[in-house]
This record gives structure tokens, C-alpha cells and sequence, in this order.
């Protein structure tokens, strides 16, 4: 069999369309590569257009494998980890040699790694339920993230079930893509970038009411940083309304010498960490 390094478009039909090609042609796949991550390397290579028939059968096909499977490997796609689609094109061709009984030994050294990724994707995900901070902006709600994983298509649910009579969008700044939601109706699409608009006056307000409420709440005598931090890392502070300097709470109007927004006792908000943004593959449906 001829090896062979693939180009996709990053969708998970694409790849499910770059399986499917290297079982209908014989070749030995050696690299995945979506557009945007492409490194020309000293190897043949062709690019695999996505067809979303040829993708359809290749996922009935892992489905009748082994339903767990395929909802792992769905899942496991919006992972940030190294290699991503070679290691799930690896664990689909031993499933399809070997059947599933490989899967349920979570220390297998193919199987292992794709777990962990997925738990930490679980992880985060179930931070940014709660960490998503929205600011109203014209009759819409609007938030940015900034997530390790593409937490979008996992968190479009639970937002859009609990705000179903709300438009909203979330923009997620790592992966350059937005949840758009609206009239029942949600979709995730590419964003190359986007500033958030400034508050008025009415959302200044309910920002500082938050930031007072927060600060007021804590029991100075028994903080705890460690066990703060543990329960909310700091790397989501920045996107986090209580953790925002004072500029935050003003709306361009507000008099530049207005109090900045403190507890009771004159204790301000932590410090926020600096943010990153790697590139990542663009949105599946």
C-alpha cells in the first residue's frame, strides 16, 4: 500500500472523508493535515474533499463497530491534542481489524491518550457552564472565551436551552469561531476576530452590581487562594466579569476619575492573566 499525507478541510466529514479515501485507494495515510495547519513536507500528498455521503458511510460503518466508538471519536475530535487526527485514524483502523474489544482497556497505549483528552475536554466544558460571563448589547446577549478546547458545539445546548427565548452569541477567540443563536434557531460559524462593543450606561451598572455582590459575598477571614484557584483556575478569570479592571464597569459617557468597583472593605479584583490563541480547525456541524 502507498503512504500518503492527506489535506482536509478541518471539518469532521473531512476526516471521516480522508478515512474513507486511504480505504478506497489503498494508501497508507502517514499525515493529516487541515488547511490551515499545512507544513509542506518532503512526502506525496493530496488534498481530500469532503463528501459528506462518503463521510456518512464511514461513520454508520464505525457505528456498527461499536456505537461507543463512534461517539467517542466524535467527541475526541474537538480535543487539542497532539496528532489529533492520526490518532483517531489509528484507533479507527484497528477497529475496524480488530473489532472493539480493545476499548474497554483504558491503559491501552492507543486508547489512553484519547481518554485523557477527552476528560480534560469534559473538564473544561463543565467549567465554562458556569464561567461563561454574558453582557446584554442592543437586546442581545454576548460572551467571548477563550477555551484549550472547541467547547462551542458542546456548550450549544445548554445555552441555547436555558436562554431559548434570548439571541445570543459566544465567541470563542482560540478557535476564531461564534455560537449564533437566535428565534430557536443556532449556529456555529468561522470568526476570524471581533471586539466586544463598550457597556452603556445600563450595562455598566448591572457589571459593577455583579462585581459588588461578588466582593461582598467573600469572608475575608477564611480566603483561600489554592482552594480558589482549584475550583476556578486562574486562566478563565479574563473572561470572567469579577475579575475585570474598571474600565469594565464604565460606559464611555462615565467620568474618567468614577471609583473603581470594590468590596466593602476596599479589597480590588485580582490580577488577569495574559491571554493566548492558538489556531485550531474550523466549525463541525
Amino acid at each position: 500500500m502507498q503512504e500518503m499525507i492527506y489535506l482536509y478541510d478541518g471539518s469532521f466529514d473531512g476526516f471521516l472523508c480522508c478515512i474513507f479515501e486511504s480505504y478506497s485507494k489503498k494508501e497508507v495515510l502517514t499525515a493529516i493535515y487541515s488547511d490551515e495547519d499545512f507544513l509542506p513536507l518532503l512526502y506525496e500528498m493530496r488534498t481530500v474533499q469532503t463528501a459528506p455521503a462518503h463521510a456518512a458511510r464511514v461513520y454508520r460503518g464505525i457505528r456498527k463497530h461499536s456505537p461507543y466508538a463512534a461517539q467517542l471519536i466524535r467527541r475526541a475530535f474537538l480535543c487539542c491534542m497532539e496528532q489529533r487526527e492520526m490518532q483517531l485514524y489509528r484507533l479507527v483502523v484497528r477497529l475496524f481489524r480488530e473489532g472493539p474489544a480493545f476499548l474497554s482497556n483504558q491503559t491501552d497505549p492507543m486508547v489512553h491518550p484519547i481518554l485523557e483528552a477527552v476528560r480534560y475536554l469534559s473538564a473544561e466544558l463543565e467549567k465554562y457552564r458556569g464561567f461563561v460571563r454574558f453582557s446584554e448589547m442592543g437586546g442581545v446577549l454576548g460572551a467571548e472565551i477563550t477555551p484549550r478546547n472547541r467547547v462551542l458545539p458542546l456548550l450549544r445546548p445548554h445555552f441555547c436551552s436555558r436562554y431559548q427565548n434570548e439571541s445570543l452569541f459566544i465567541f470563542d477567540r482560540t478557535h476564531h469561531e461564534a455560537l449564533f443563536y437566535a428565534a430557536g434557531k443556532a449556529q456555529i460559524r468561522p470568526l476570524e476576530s471581533f471586539q466586544m462593543a463598550p457597556p452603556d450606561q445600563t450595562e455598566a451598572n448591572f457589571r459593577l452590581l455583579w462585581k459588588r455582590f461578588y466582593d461582598t459575598i467573600g469572608i475575608q477571614a477564611r480566603e483561600n487562594p489554592k482552594l480558589r484557584m482549584s475550583h476556578m483556575p486562574k486562566r478563565y478569570w479574563a473572561d470572567m466579569t469579577e475579575f475585570q479592571g474598571p474600565e469594565w464597569f464604565k460606559a464611555p459617557d462615565t467620568p474618567a476619575d468614577a471609583a473603581a468597583p470594590s468590596a466593602p472593605d476596599g479589597r480590588s479584583a485580582p490580577g488577569i492573566p495574559p491571554r493566548s490563541e492558538p489556531s485550531a480547525p474550523e466549525s463541525i456541524p
